[in-house]
């Protein structure tokens, strides 16, 4: 079976848990509770995983960020972020340009 780029998008929109860059260690983290984070991560860097890989572009245009999955997908905990096979397979094609889609943020 095909994988499209809708079907890529709405695995995007299907990720799970929240991403927080920690400034102590200059890295992101993955939780799957904002409070999970504790006091070295600012509430202002905390966004849900399905918003942390979309890059904006150009008013609604935003940009599926291959660098922001590949973050995620370095944490191997792929099932509980929800991270399947369309992603992977978009990580994967470096050959294609990066997903451009109209979308507002959650």
């Amino acid at each position: 079976m095909a994988i499209t780029s809708s079907d890529i998008c709405s695995a995007a929109d299907d990720l799970c848990g929240f991403v927080g860059f920690n400034r102590k260690t200059g890295k992101y983290i993955v939780r799957f509770s904002e409070d999970s984070f504790g006091m070295d991560v600012a509430e202002d860097s905390i966004h849900p995983a399905c918003e942390f890989v979309w890059a904006p572009k150009s008013g609604e245009v935003m940009i599926l960020s291959r660098e922001c999955l590949q973050i995620l997908a370095a944490q191997n905990i792929n099932d509980r972020l929800n991270l399947n096979e369309a992603l992977l397979t978009y990580l994967r094609r470096t050959d294609l340009p990066e997903i451009t889609a109209q979308r507002r943020l959650k």
